[in-house]
């Protein structure tokens, strides 16, 4: 196969928005074949290989026309961040195919570029965000500063004191809040560029995969940041007192 011709099939459940691309190349270098994107109450497990297959048919691609699937690793929903690893590793085994790992706020703050700092920001409810810190390199690409994190909005905005530019749907719930407890100058994106983009990861993927940065299906799980429901009642009951 001609690795320059080859494609990265990237799939991003992150959020309610189902998100499928077929790309070629890195974020330098990159051209999307296809991206279909559906935001809608119909659940990611309904419809994603329809999208799969859809995007496929309609380009005329072939899975030896696939180098790679890439797939968005968090943080997100638990639901839908499940959903998208188990078809990911579905596929790659079914297709023979490497798997890649890409954060979701990785893939949000790809699409600033180049501000020079950039924050990444979804909404993890319980008045909560996800959120990461980017700056911008030399070749104008992001790259993160500091570990994702979950944190209230007015904790975050205690850490920002530069500049900066927040995109995510977080800015959607907590833009105002943001607006009257920051002191520097911060420009919120436009509003198209606040959902993931399964393109983004696509981009990305393809550097990872040229690093040797790949999942094994086995090991391969998605990262919450924040533990669930489930398992914060599991170390409750672990961490009670007898009576």
């Amino acid at each position: 196969m001609d690795q320059s011709e080859s494609l990265i099939l990237s799939i991003d459940t992150a959020t309610p928005c189902s998100s499928v691309a077929l790309t070629r190349g890195t974020r330098k270098n990159g051209t999307v074949l296809a991206s279909l994107s559906l935001s809608s109450r119909i659940t990611h497990s309904r419809r994603l290989l329809s999208i799969i297959d859809y995007l496929m048919s309609e380009t005329a691609v072939d899975w030896a026309s696939i180098e790679a699937i890439a797939v968005s690793l968090g943080p997100g929903s638990f639901t839908g961040l499940r959903i998208g690893m188990a078809t990911a590793k579905g596929l790659a085994f079914g297709a023979d195919k490497q798997m890649i790992g890409v954060s979701t706020l990785d893939g949000l703050a790809s699409k600033c570029a180049p501000s020079p700092w950039i924050c990444a920001v979804l909404d993890a409810r319980k008045k909560e965000v996800y959120a990461a810190f980017y700056r911008t390199d030399g070749e104008g690409l992001t790259v993160l500063s500091g570990m994702p994190m979950v944190i209230s909005p007015e904790k975050l905005a205690e850490c920002i004191t530069d500049p900066i530019v927040m995109v995510g749907d977080g800015v959607n719930v907590y833009g105002d809040v943001w607006s009257s407890l920051l002191e520097t100058e911060v420009l919120f994106a436009p509003s198209h560029l606040h959902q993931p983009s399964a393109a983004s990861l696509g981009f990305i993927g393809k550097e990872k995969l040229q690093e040797g940065d790949v999942l094994t299906a086995a090991e391969a799980a998605p990262v919450y940041i924040r533990s669930s429901d489930a398992e914060l009642n599991l170390i409750n009951k672990a961490n009670r007192l007898p009576v």
